[in-house]
């Protein structure tokens, strides 16, 4: 079975173009069975902004009270999760929303609960209930939500979610959906990289700002995926068998 986990952020959801799903349907008719994983920060900050609950991120990670974990629930499991469905029922692609709390599908322990309160690192993933859905034909939808300790529900990376489903359904490819191309040099995409050559550009200043946590963030999942790959969620990113947008490869073995 030929894998594909998608992780798309919050604030990219809404800016998904009609070339991305063309995409999606691309790899679905290659054989290609897709899961994918969304963020939701800009409208669980929204929420919380509602509810008069201050934002606070220790590390790049939201400190997560009850009272901000029931906001972040609400928002991934209700309104994000069922408008990424109904997106993709939309394009044709059958879709189910899915709380990965549910069965265990992530299953996570808590990080450090002193600072961070119900934020969790993914420990396990139930493959097999995820397998069910990919042999229906069904493309599931993932929420960053995993079930913790005694029964505890627990915030979690959403990249971090991706790279462990990708782990466990040892995927062909995880992709790591973003407003632009992919790496730009000078305006131009950079096709593929290696560690080695991301932290030069890192260090020559050419990657910068925000692409930065991206780049770790695709490094990092390397170590679960042999192909990842940063793309845009305007533009095409698989036609013809063709990927486009920056790969990330390990390094060569001599």
């Amino acid at each position: 079975m030929k894998t594909v986990v998608v992780k798309c952020g919050g604030s990219v959801l809404k800016e998904l173009s009609q070339s991305f799903f063309d995409s999606m349907n691309a790899l679905i008719a290659d054989g290609y069975k897709i899961v994918f994983v969304h963020g939701g920060g800009p409208e669980i900050n929204a929420m919380l902004e509602k509810m008069n609950v201050k934002s606070e991120f220790k590390n790049g990670l939201r400190v997560t009270s009850e009272e901000v974990l029931q906001a972040a629930e609400l928002v991934l499991s209700g309104s994000m999760n069922r408008k990424l469905v109904r997106m993709l029922e939309s394009q044709g692609i059958p879709a189910i929303g899915v709380q990965s709390s549910d069965q265990g599908i992530l299953q996570a322990d808590f990080i450090n609960q002193k600072e961070l309160g119900f934020v969790g690192d993914v420990t396990a993933v139930n493959k097999e209930v995820l397998q069910l859905f990919l042999e229906a034909g069904l493309l599931p939808v993932l929420t960053p939500i995993a079930k913790g300790p005694d029964g505890t529900v627990l915030n979690v990376n959403a990249d971090h979610a991706a790279g462990a489903a990708a782990y466990a359904l040892q995927a062909d490819h995880l992709l790591m959906v973003t407003d632009v191309p992919g790496v730009l040099k000078d305006g131009e995409l950079i096709p593929s990289l290696t560690a080695s050559e991301t932290n030069e550009l890192i260090d020559s200043g050419v990657i910068s700002g925000g692409m930065i946590p991206k780049v770790h963030t695709a490094l990092k999942a390397l170590e679960s995926c042999g192909h990842v790959h940063i793309v845009s969620g305007k533009k095409p990113f698989y036609e013809n068998e063709t990927w486009h947008g920056t790969l990330f490869q390990k390094e060569e073995t001599v």
